[in-house]
């Protein structure tokens, strides 16, 4: 299985970045952000997949034990990255034109320069991930104690987390937040001491929540979404429609309708539901399948990992993978909030595409190093002791 498992992960990937390349021909040529030029943000996704596949082939190469020697590097260059959005906040309290931040749709969350713009908290996650994995991979015996197990991890998670969602930036705080309980959990923290995580994790969401009215509003609408269609509920109202008017087998690609400026933001984070109109409930059934087996084949490398950082870092990956593509569907068919979660592999943005590329490239990286065992064989590997790397 594990042999095959490399398989089914290059097939999930190459399947959902060629519909999202497909999708992306499909609706950007109504987009804004062309500025009168056909395509254009398909030839900006094209360039960004072929800086993505760079980093994903780099990250397959590089031994994934240089990420745990150097963990502590990664960290405090992801937290600079992360401050440095916040200097829009301190242009706007000076006076200044921000140099290097940028404020995108009421969100300080990028950094750059001109069009060329990058979001630090795509590639935070990730780093963080490492960061969480190898905590637990030093300190194997003390998972279970006070310490170790619930104060000092809960502190490097917090951290990110509180640096996320000061950009108001409350979907990928959670999905960090969430990520960073999973890696606790599978660690083998207490439940009593994520119980604790779980209940500050939620009450600093409320209050993010209740701090920004527009948030709070999003909440609500879900409950009756007809009654806000035509204000903060016009993306998931639309949505749903499109959903509706694909049927079983979809309008045909080009075809759908919900694009023509009805739909806001359909070729970013609302990309799926207009594979819902154009390829119907075929198309939308065959990425949920893409998602499945990309987060089935993500787990079996996981558990083949040769060390106790390669399995946590492997499930943290998959799990940041699986849990946006949920978050993402949830939002778009109305079941969540709207958060603004991109669908990976498929919705145009550099920084996603590139920081999903590169934990499938981690992923191949901790397949090319795995104790490939049979089935049977798998309970023998589980007795023994687990190697941790040294600093």
């Amino acid at each position: 299985m594990a042999k095959r498992s490399i398989l089914l992960l290059l097939l999930a990937v190459a399947l959902l970045t060629g519909l999202g390349i497909t999708m992306l021909a499909s609706t950007s040529f109504f987009t804004k952000e062309g500025g009168g030029e056909d395509y254009v943000t398909l030839w900006r996704q094209g360039l960004w997949l072929g800086v993505s596949l760079v980093g994903c082939v780099v990250m397959a190469v590089v031994d994934y034990n240089l990420w745990f020697r150097w963990r502590w590097w990664l960290l405090g260059g992801a937290a600079f990255t992360l401050l440095l959005c916040y200097e829009w906040h301190l242009a706007q309290l000076l006076g200044y034109k921000p140099v290097i931040a940028a404020r995108v749709n009421g969100a300080a969350r990028w950094i750059g320069y001109g069009s060329m713009r990058v979001q630090p908290s795509e590639f935070a996650k990730l780093v963080l991930i490492v960061g969480m994995a190898g905590w637990f991979a030093t300190h194997e015996n003390l998972e279970r104690t006070l310490k170790h197990g619930l104060i000092l991890p809960g502190l490097l998670l917090g951290a990110f987390v509180g640096l996320i969602g000061g950009e108001v930036d409350l979907g990928n705080a959670s999905v960090s937040a969430a990520v960073g309980a999973g890696i606790m959990f599978v660690a083998g923290t207490r439940f009593s001491y994520l119980a604790v995580i779980g209940g500050t994790a939620l009450a600093a969401l409320w209050t993010g929540i209740k701090l920004a009215p527009n948030r709070f509003e999003r909440v609500m609408i879900i409950f009756d979404l007809e009654k806000h269609k035509e204000t903060l509920g016009l993306q998931q109202w639309i949505s749903k429609l499109a959903f509706g008017s694909g049927g079983l087998e979809g309008r045909g690609l080009g075809e759908g309708r919900m694009k023509l400026s009805y739909l806001p933001e359909a070729h970013t984070d609302f990309i799926f539901p207009m594979v819902g109109e154009e390829l119907g409930l075929w198309g939308v059934g065959g990425a949920v399948l893409a998602f499945i087996l990309l987060t089935f084949a993500g787990m079996c490398i996981a558990s083949y990992a040769p060390n106790r950082f390669g399995k946590l870092l492997g499930f943290g990956l998959t799990f940041l993978l699986a849990l946006e593509a949920l978050l993402n569907m949830g939002v778009t068919t109305a079941l969540l909030p709207n958060k603004g979660l991109p669908l990976p592999f498929v919705s145009y943005g550099g920084s996603s595409l590139l920081a999903a590329m590169m934990a499938v490239g981690v992923l191949i990286n901790i397949h090319r190093q795995g104790v490939h065992l049979t089935w049977d064989q798998l309970p023998v590997i589980r007795r023994k002791r687990r190697w941790t790397p040294q600093l």
